[in-house]
This record gives C-alpha cells, structure tokens and sequence, in this order.
C-alpha cells in the first residue's frame, strides 16, 4: 500500500468541497467499487491483487471463473455468496466444479459452517454480489438502447429486479421447505420405530425419542475424508469387494446396479468396469460431492449416477434395480444399522430375481484369556496417580470396546450365534437372541467374551469370495469388538462356557447396540456404541 506525505495531500478551498468529496468517498465504498486496504488473495492460487474487481477479474481471465455467471447459475445471495467463498477457500476446490449445477441435492456451500471467514477481514467477503446482480439484470435490458430509458422503461427495470429477488426468495424458501419436510420424516419415522407402548390400567403411555441431531452428526462424520481413507486402506474389505466383483462380472454385465451408501464410488466405480450398464449411488454425506469429482475424473460419469440423500427420501431415476451391492457393516456387525437401509432398498427398488451382496453374514463369539488387557481397562482405576477411581470400573464394563486382539489369548472354540441372509431377512429379525456355547481349549482366567463376524458373496457367484474379522485372521478397520467381564472366570481345558447373548437396537439411539449376556445365573449387559 502507498504511504502518503504531506505534500502530496491537495488543499481544500473550502469545507463543502471536503464535505463533497468524502461522501464520494464513502459512496464508492457502499458501492463496492475497488476500495480496500487489504490485499485481495486470489480464490484459486496465491496471487494477491488491490481488489476484489480485479481478484474477479483474474479469476475470470487465469481461472475461467465469472462471478457474474456464478451468481446467476447458482442464484447466490448474500447470505450463499458469503458461504461459496469460504467454501472454495477452504477446500481449494478446482474452478471448474463450480460452473455447473450439481445434479442432485443441495450445493455443498450450503452447511453453516461455510459462514464463518476463512481469511479473517476478508475484502471478498464484503462485495456486494446483490448489486451486481441488479447491475447484471439492468444491463441486460439496457442492450443495444440508444435513446435514454424512459420512465416506462424504468419501471420495467424495476419490475424486472423485483421478479428475479422474488425467483431467489422462493427458491430459498423452497429449499427451507424440503428440510422441513424431511425432518416431519424424520420425526415420524422416529415415532413409528421408537415409540414404546407400556399399559399401566386402562392408560397407554408412549415415550418418544427423537434422533435428527443424532441422524446429522452421524451422516457429517461420515462428510470427512479421513474415515473414507482408512475404509480404503483396509485392503482385507476393499479387495475382497474388488475380487467378488470382477471374478463375478457376469453378475453385473449390462446390468443396473444400485449402491447403497457410496461413499467416494469405489463399489460403484468396480461395477461400472465390470460391465454394469447404469450404476445409481446414493449417499446422505457431504462426501457424494467428491464423490462427484472422482467419477469424472476416471471418465465414468455416463455409466455412474450420484444421489445425495438418504435412500428411504430420494427418488431413483428407474423403478427397479437388478443389483444392489453395499459396504454397509459396523462394529459387531450391526452397529450403525445401516443394514436397515439397505433392507429398505431391496424391498423397494429390487426386480424379482435380483441379487444383494453381500448376500450372507454371521457373528460369532468366543472368550479370551488377557489378563494385561483386564488390568487396563478395570484394574487401571484402583490407583490413578496415587488416587482410587473405583466408580468408573462400573461406567467403563457399561461399554464394550474395540480393539485387535491378540489371537494368542483365544481360549475357546468359536459359537456362531447369528446368521443373516440378507435377500430374506427382515429388519425385526436384525434384534435377535441365541444360546451359544464355548468349549475352553486351554487353561485360563477367561477375561473377555470377544464378538467378530464374516461376510460371504456366493449367490449365482462362480467365485466364491468371504471375509473374517476373526482375531486370527489378517486385521481390518472393524477390528473386534470385546466385551470385558467385571470378575475373570478360572477356567480349565475342557470346561464349557454355556450362555445366552441378546442383541438390540438402543431406543436412546438407533444406530448403537445394546448386548446383554447372561452366564451362570449372571446378566451382562453392555452398549456398543
């Protein structure tokens, strides 16, 4: 910036003239006209320039970014206007995802997060886009006028300015309008599927658990790419995925598949080259926009079709599917409960005689002999720094936990104690109860009763392909899931461990699990969360 001396300031004949000139002055600032005291950083590489105009300017010449073409294919208001710029900041997306329409769903600036500045004072943040859009809408009429407007002609103007404001505001409000009745859906299907009738007399009370906030921070964690890398990296999931799908390409060849839950496309990007003929993905999360990205980026966009939203809100582009494949497992198999999405979809959107995959799922237990484990989770808290912290033993064996165990520390054989065919199973079934019985293969203090599970592609598969996250076989991101026992059991080669597990939705929150296990008379119960 250009530091003024004394002598380079005019003198002012008289206190009008000064008058006159700062409310020029300050008009030009109210307009918006190139008056900043802050260097302006470019939206897409690092160059700074002395405005916004001239950042603008750059874009549009270096970059290929129109802000006026933006504001009027995207209809930004301030309030949107504010949000892309933080949003383009923030992400360093490319200029070139930013000059079409996304086909589906909202445009990912839209989160309020967007709102607060990436780049604190930042000038952009202060142009007004709503004056260039009137100047836009004004020049636009004014084309190729050679007499001065009329008032006739000014009213039109008018009336042209009015009408596109009013296009924005119920665009908006449209907008507003499609939240509200997704969360009425919400709010429905949550008083349909957590309502508990108990009868007390001729009274029947009902207690309602209502679960959007939770339904949106699950979605917006899975909005982050760090969870989609480490899904990616497990190489045991991703390739056994990969295998099934091109060893078994004749299941997908000319076929229309759907993806439930996509995630960055990875299953739909492997059905696609295996020769599917339309691929349709679906997915709550913020990532279906990079999602986006990388299914043209592989030049896959005419086969593959990306949906945001929730498969039980959307609509499909055809009435039925032929395929629909999944990565929909969670901790225990069925935390999450993604699994009832999926069902949803099958029942829904699945020809006769169509396929899902994965088609076949168990979970199995068996108990573990580690004392140093025990010793870290329960016995940690007799002295913490000097200091007895007994009372949180209780808060701590409330939980189970996730960790890869080590598969020395096996003590029984293994009891499968559910089998989920997932073309037939119904949602109710996903709540189940099984005797299960462990036979000791070794002497032990037995610590933990420990869950895991496999999943099988076979149906109309040549090749059959399986996964195990068993604590003997290679390690995935599921690891296993240990349910530590209050009071060890001292067990001997032979012995058997003979019990009943029960597994259910949490009503306080749909998506964690809550297990009970009852050995010996004792009831166990834990949350897997």
């Amino acid at each position: 910036m250009a530091a003024y001396r004394d002598e380079d300031m005019p003198e002012l004949e008289d206190d009008d003239e000064c008058d006159n000139d700062d409310d020029d002055a300050w008009q030009d600032v109210e307009d918006g006209v190139g008056f900043t005291t802050e260097p302006v950083k470019c939206l897409f590489c690092e160059e700074l320039q002395t405005s916004p105009e001239i950042t603008f300017q750059h874009c549009r010449e270096k970059h290929n970014f129109d802000i006026g073409s933006i504001q009027r294919l995207h209809c930004l208001d301030c309030i949107s206007y504010i949000k892309m710029i933080n949003y383009i900041r923030s992400t360093n997306v490319p200029s070139e995802t930013l000059t079409t329409k996304h086909p589906y769903g909202k445009a990912p600036w839209e989160n309020d997060s967007y709102m607060k500045p990436v780049i604190d004072n930042d000038p952009v943040l202060q142009f007004d886009i709503e004056s260039l859009a009137e100047e836009v809408a004004m020049s636009g009429v004014k084309q190729g006028m050679t007499d001065p407007p009329s008032d006739q002609t000014e009213q039109l103007l008018q009336k042209v300015n009015q009408l596109e404001m009013r296009a924005i505001n119920a665009e908006s409000a449209l907008v507003r309008a499609m939240q509200d009745l997704n969360v009425a859906k919400m709010f429905a299907k949550n008083f349909v599927m957590s309502s508990q009738a108990t009868v007390s007399g001729d009274q029947t009370i009902h207690t309602l658990q209502l679960t959007a906030d939770d339904e949106e921070a699950y979605y917006e964690s899975y909005g982050h790419y760090g969870i989609h890398e480490e899904m990616l990296k497990d190489k045991v999931r991703t390739e056994s995925y990969r295998d099934f799908i091109y060893k078994n390409s004749h299941v997908f060849k000319d076929k229309v598949v759907l993806d439930v839950g996509c995630g960055t496309g990875i299953l739909s990007m492997f059905a696609a080259k295996a020769g599917a003929r339309q691929v349709i993905a679906v997915d709550q999360s913020e990532i279906i926009y990079q999602a986006m990205d990388i299914v043209r980026e592989n030049g896959l966009e005419k086969q593959i079709t990306l949906i945001k939203g929730r498969i039980e809100d959307v609509d499909l582009p055809v009435e039925k599917v032929d395929v629909i494949i999944s990565e929909w497992m969670g901790y225990f198999l069925l935390f999450e409960s993604m699994l009832d999405s999926v069902l949803y979809a099958r029942d829904k959107y699945l020809a006769p005689q169509g396929l899902v995959y994965p088609d076949r799922c168990t979970i199995s237990l068996v108990a573990v002999g580690d004392k140093e484990m025990h010793d870290s989770r329960i016995a940690f808290w007799e002295d913490v720094y000097g200091f007895k912290m007994n009372c949180m033993k209780t808060c701590v064996l409330q939980e189970s936990c996730v960790e890869d165990v080590n598969p020395d520390s096996i003590i029984s054989s293994p009891a499968e104690v559910k089998v989920i065919d997932v073309g037939c199973t119904d949602v109710k079934d996903l709540d189940f109860s099984s005797d299960f019985c462990l036979q000791i293969t070794k002497d032990d203090l037995c610590t933990a009763l420990v869950g895991y599970f496999d999943i099988f592609f076979e149906k109309d598969c040549s090749t059959k392909v399986s996964f195990s996250t068993a604590p003997h076989c290679d390690k995935t991101h599921w690891k296993q899931t240990v349910f530590t026992l209050a009071n060890p059991i001292s067990l001997k080669k032979g012995d058997v461990i003979n019990g009943r597990i029960s597994c259910k939705k949490n009503m306080k929150d749909q998506r964690s699990l809550l297990v009970t296990f009852i050995i010996d008379g004792k009831t166990l119960k834990y949350c897997v969360q």
